[in-house]
Parts: C-alpha cells; structure tokens; sequence
C-alpha cells in the first residue's frame, strides 16, 4: 500500500509538471509577456511578471488541491476575477494574433473599416457570457 502511494504521488507529480510544463510554454510561446511588456514600457519587469505568473499558477494549484479556506472577502473575489478576466483576454487575443485570425477575417470577408467593433463585439460576448454562467448557471 505504501509503494503503491509513493508510485501515485510520483506519477502525480511528473504529469503535473509536465502540463505545468507545456502550459507555461505555450504562454511563452506566443509572446504574450514580452508583447505585454513591451506595450505598457515595462520590459525591465518581465522576469517579474513571469515570475508572478508562475507563482499564480502554483498558489492557486496548491488551493485547488487543499480546498483551504482564505477570509479575503468579496473585494478579494472581485479583485481576482477581474485580473484573471483581463489575463484570459490578453491570452486569447495574443493567440488570435499569433494565429493570424483578424487579418484572415478581414481578407475573407472584405472588412474594409470597422474592425475595433468587431473586437468589441467578441469581448462583450464574452463579458455577457461570464455574467450568464455566474449569475444564472451556477
């Protein structure tokens, strides 16, 4: 039973840190710290900011696992869904750009003006959908 646990925890442990692993390089891969960095003129922190993405990653894991209760309040819970709304956003749109998706989009459909309402519309779209999941699918 022991070597059975200490086998799972391995496992565990490896699989873990392989998605880590592939998680973090996809976010390196396409550039979204740097390409972030360097728009707000910050690209001497960019060894903090993915230093802070990597300890997010690992606090919140280690929450998940543990289930451990913080009394941080509604202002934390807000404050959290916010910066990880605006980092999902980042993260999508920096994937789209990678992709090439807004300049296939405007070729194939003929766009000639009115992208920025576009972008909006996918970002409202995605705002409404959260809204609807929280507050009515709960």
């Amino acid at each position: 039973m022991f070597l059975k646990n200490i086998f799972l925890l391995l496992i565990g442990l490896t699989a873990g840190g392989m998605v880590a692993a592939g998680t973090f390089a996809f976010i390196v891969m396409i550039g979204i710290i740097t390409r972030l960095s360097s728009r707000l003129h910050v690209a001497q922190y960019t060894s903090l900011y993915e230093n802070a993405i990597v300890l997010g990653g690992t606090i919140g894991n280690v929450w998940e696992i543990y289930d451990f209760f913080l009394p941080l309040g509604n202002i934390f819970v807000m404050l959290f869904g916010l910066f990880s709304g605006i980092f999902v956003g980042c993260l999508a749109m920096a994937l789209a750009e990678v992709l090439k998706v807004f300049p296939i989009l405007v070729r194939r459909v003929n766009l000639v003006e009115g992208l920025q309402y576009i972008i909006a519309a996918v970002a409202a779209g995605k705002f409404a959908g959260a809204i609807l999941q929280f507050l009515v699918f709960k």
